[in-house]
């Protein structure tokens, strides 16, 4: 593109070159009939070296170990895998694009048969010949991204999936607690086993060398016919650190703006190198295809010339399970408290187009910003709704350090079939505005639980009307019911000596309630965020 004189030689230790790894799950599920597919280019043509000699005029040495570089000299030694001839490269300029290994944690029988990383489109099509020869029973090790795809592609086919996740909560890198129970409570709606804060001691062997079984430190054990090991990755850094390079503060290769390493007639990108972030300005490990695929774009122009900076990332991520849509983009609430930030948030249930529309599909977005100064700081949702639109307004926004009085401003495209008159992106950020200004005082579903659980003396005060009370109820003896259409005639049946906090189903009315006993003199009254559509815990009706 920019040098077309130029002479490129790519060094791959596998024999695949260029496929979508990302793809891979859905391959597993069968969405994606052929796993040629994950290696085509959009025209069907396989991407191999005779693709990238004719079309590219790039020359690939496949099944080549890279062993060493040589910064003094220039070169790189390689060794071909098949002939065992190992030489010399030489570069004027060398990009490292070596990616990242799956973590494989210290557990007993991790190597036996029927124990998989899907780490390339080889483990995609292991993995797809188990199912489709029986393998019924699903053991999944991680719950965080790679857990998450993979467990929807087995029960789509029809599999028993169990999930084990050390920590208290699915996605630990990615939600905030109450959101990934959220979707805990979907996944085990739709018959996944989630068994969170589970340590995995060892894999049981059949006696045949095959694993059998899952054994967890609490002495519990289910069978298996397979499991995934999906506990996340680590950069591939031992090349660039046996040649005297830079490694970073996320234990990733240090780069600077234009992507050189600490040599700079080496550059690198992709999983193997840490991002500056652009919420907080410190760095950050953020494995995803979609920023390997700008770096690439980055570091070709560099390589030639060119001076094009890389800005950082915003951290976005989405992905969808079963049909339900999971993005994150910014930090969370508990990474702008490590970060030093005064978080305020947001939690709003709202529909992915008009309520009257025959296609809406709901879903909860979590905004995340600085309460002294009303910048965004990240942004969550999830739901069956359309929550990739929301998600990437708001890794715009944060592009932009914008305001949640920016992005309430914001002119998006509206009609009933697309959103709502007032986005849920606005519906939330004018949350925030209000809560800001004094207006709402809210209270999180794990503050209101913590006090529950407490047995503290305060009064749940229930706006819906009886019939949604009826059809999912919030059980507690401190409730009192009392419709929003009735609030103003019955104030005098409410304590004004004690905390009153109000429940409605998506956190509206609640708000409006609050408003109310406020202009009528009462001050310690705070609205259930996100209202009990957004509730977590059972079993209080939750939904």
């Amino acid at each position: 593109r920019r040098d077309p004189d130029a002479e490129i030689t790519i060094i791959e230790r596998s024999g695949l070159f260029s496929y979508a790894g990302c793809g891979m799950p859905f391959y597993i599920e069968g969405v994606i009939r052929d796993v040629k597919e994950l290696l085509c280019t959009p025209l069907g043509v396989i991407r191999d070296e005779r693709y990238f000699k004719s079309v590219k005029d790039i020359d690939i040495l496949g099944r080549t170990e890279a062993l060493r570089i040589n910064r003094g000299e220039k070169t790189v030694t390689v060794r071909e895998l098949e002939t065992g001839r190992v030489y010399d490269i030489p570069y004027d300029k060398l990009v490292l694009a070596v990616g990242a290994r799956p973590i494989v944690p210290p557990i007993e029988g991790v190597d036996l048969d029927g124990v998989y990383r899907l780490n390339n489109p080889l483990d995609a099509e292991a993995i797809r010949r188990e199912v489709e020869g029986g393998a019924k029973e699903i053991a999944i090790i991680g719950g965080g991204l790679i857990g998450m795809e993979t467990c929807g592609a087995f029960i789509s086919r029809g599999c028993r999936v169990t999930v084990f996740e050390m920590l208290d909560q699915l996605l630990p890198a990615l939600l905030d607690r109450e959101m990934a129970l959220l979707l805990e409570n979907y996944l085990r709606a739709e018959g996944v086993d989630v068994r969170t804060g589970s340590r995995v001691e060892r894999l049981v062997d059949s006696g045949t060398g095959r694993v059998a079984g899952v054994a967890t430190a609490d002495g519990r054990r289910i069978d298996v016919d397979l499991v995934v090991m999906a506990v996340g990755v680590r950069p591939n850094v031992a090349l660039a650190r046996e040649a005297g390079l830079e490694i970073g503060e996320t234990g990733a290769i240090a780069v600077n703006e234009y992507l050189q390493t600490s040599d700079p007639d080496i550059y690198a990108g992709g999983d193997c190198v840490e991002n500056t972030c652009l919420v907080t300005g410190g760095k950050a490990y953020v494995p995803l295809g979609s920023t390997a695929n700008k770096h690439g774009r980055v570091i070709g122009d560099n390589v030639t010339g060119g001076r094009t900076a890389f800005p950082g990332v915003t951290r976005t991520t989405v992905f969808k399970v079963l049909g339900y849509n999971v993005g994150k983009t910014g930090l969370s609430e508990r990474e702008a408290k490590a970060a030093g930030y005064d978080p305020v948030t947001s939690v709003a249930p709202k529909g992915d187009c008009s309520h009257y529309y025959p296609a809406a599909h709901p879903f909860i977005i979590k905004l995340i910003a600085d309460r002294r100064t009303g910048r965004l700081l990240g942004g969550q949702a999830l739901g069956p709704g359309e929550v990739v639109k929301r998600i990437d307004v708001l890794a715009t926004a944060l592009r932009f350090r914008a305001s949640v009085e920016d992005i309430a401003g914001l002119d998006l495209g509206y009609a009933p079939p697309y959103s709502t008159a007032i986005d849920p992106v606005a519906h939330a950020a004018n949350i925030i505005r209000n809560k800001m200004e004094g207006l709402a005082r809210g209270t999180s579903a794990a503050d209101l639980k913590a006090k529950l659980d407490g047995g503290e003396d305060l009064t749940l005060l229930d706006v819906r009307t009886p019939a949604e009370a009826e059809e999912q109820p919030f059980r507690d003896p401190r409730v009192r019911l009392i419709p929003i259409d009735e609030l103003r005639q019955r104030l005098g049946e409410l304590p004004r000596s004690r905390e009153i906090v109000v429940l409605c189903r998506t956190g509206v009315r609640a708000y409006e309630a609050q408003r109310v006993l406020n202009g009528a003199g009462f001050r310690d009254v705070r609205f259930l965020d996100g209202g009990l559509a957004a509730w977590p815990y059972p079993p209080r009706g939750a939904v």
